[in-house]
């Protein structure tokens, strides 16, 4: 039996939705609470996480529009499972340069493990709809 394609991307349309609104609903914060956030992650002053919110909220239109398709870009899926495993990748390396207050690394540490959920739930997608794809 073939499920339809919309079966299939079924998955993959709810990790990019979720992906998606986890990253606009972090934009947004970013954005609101700037000055505040700066001062929890113990960073100075001077720096603006700005361009941080900017972009996740751009990111997160990207992942949306992509989960809306009638049918997923595989590819652009792939680039989003890449992006956030950089963003761990990344998270943890900041952890070990940057030094920011206990709090702001409990709250990178967090961030990037919920990341990482949404990297791992979006990997599964893809493998779902390849996977169905592949003739028995």
């Amino acid at each position: 039996m073939t499920q339809s394609i919309e079966e299939r991307q079924k998955l993959l349309k709810k990790a990019l939705m979720g992906n998606g609104l986890f990253s606009v609903v972090s934009g947004a914060l970013i954005l609101l609470a700037n000055r505040w956030l700066v001062h929890f992650l113990g960073l100075p002053d001077k720096v603006s996480l700005a361009i941080l919110g900017i972009s996740l909220v751009v990111y997160s239109i990207l992942l949306w529009l992509n989960a809306r398709r009638p049918k997923i870009k595989i590819t652009d899926a792939w680039i989003a499972v890449i992006m956030d495993t950089v963003w761990v990748v990344g998270s943890y390396v900041l952890l070990f340069v940057v030094p920011f207050s206990a709090g702001g690394k409990w709250m990178i540490a967090l961030v990037a493990e919920l990341v990482l959920v949404f990297a791992i739930w979006q990997w599964f997608g893809i493998r779902r709809i390849t996977e169905s794809s592949q003739p028995v």
